[in-house]
């Protein structure tokens, strides 16, 4: 079991902006830890973990026991950890003691986003809320006050390498005017060469990209091309 002290948080003081969290959905399992060490040395920010239920989500994924992996490998790394499960709730003191930095739990899920945002800080995490691209935005919108990052998804959630729903974007705008400064936008689905400035236009500041950088040749070409410079 790992314990978990709360430090200063990338999301809410990032010492930059945008930033880049690749999502390891889309790499090579059998060498992670390598592929984890490669991608942070090639300039990402922190790493998404993408779990996933088989309920919420036609997809059955990682767990706390491979979050806790990731937290002995790379002890210093901000593990971003986004939940597609009906049940948040009985999720969260399992991937506090596992190491994770960020718990992101969705509107639609069958738990009170509300109580789930107070166990994942009194579990010493950040907080995160996310969005499908099919619900609208007025179901989110009460509730942004209380997480350290909104989550917007521009795919429907459960594979990676699905193409990017530009539509989405309109809820982007919305939200982003409403956030405060220690506030972050995240977009994850689809996020590429082609659709990143898009999302940062919108006011996205931190990107999930998948196969955009784990299908890369050149892990830090292309986290630099995602961040603009």
């Amino acid at each position: 079991m790992t314990t978990q002290v709360k430090t200063m948080s990338l999301i809410t003081a990032p010492p930059t902006l945008p930033l880049i969290a690749p999502s390891i959905l889309s790499s090579d399992f059998s060498n992670l830890g390598d592929e984890c060490k490669a991608v942070l040395n090639g300039g990402a920010d922190l790493l998404h973990l993408d779990v996933m239920d088989g309920y919420f989500v036609p997809n059955l994924t990682m767990g706390p026991a491979l979050c806790n992996s990731l937290r002995a490998t790379l002890p210093d790394v901000y593990l971003d950890v986004h939940l597609m499960v009906n049940k948040p709730l009985m999720y969260v003191q399992p991937f506090a003691d596992a190491g994770a930095s960020l718990f992101t739990t969705h509107v639609e899920a069958e738990d009170d986003p509300l109580e789930v945002a107070d166990a994942v800080r009194a579990a010493g995490m950040d907080a995160g809320i996310a969005i499908n691209p099919p619900t609208d935005v007025q179901e989110i919108l009460p509730l942004i006050e209380s997480f350290d990052l909104i989550l917007v998804m521009s795919v429907n959630p459960g594979f990676s390498g699905q193409a990017f729903i530009p539509e989405v974007l309109t809820k982007v705008e919305t939200i982003s005017k409403q956030l405060r400064p220690d506030q972050r936008l995240q977009m994850d689905g689809g996020v590429s060469l082609k659709t990143c400035q898009a999302c940062k236009d919108a006011g996205c500041d931190v990107l999930v990209a998948a196969s955009a950088i784990f299908g890369a040749d050149d892990y830090p070409a292309a986290i630099a091309g995602l961040r603009g410079h």
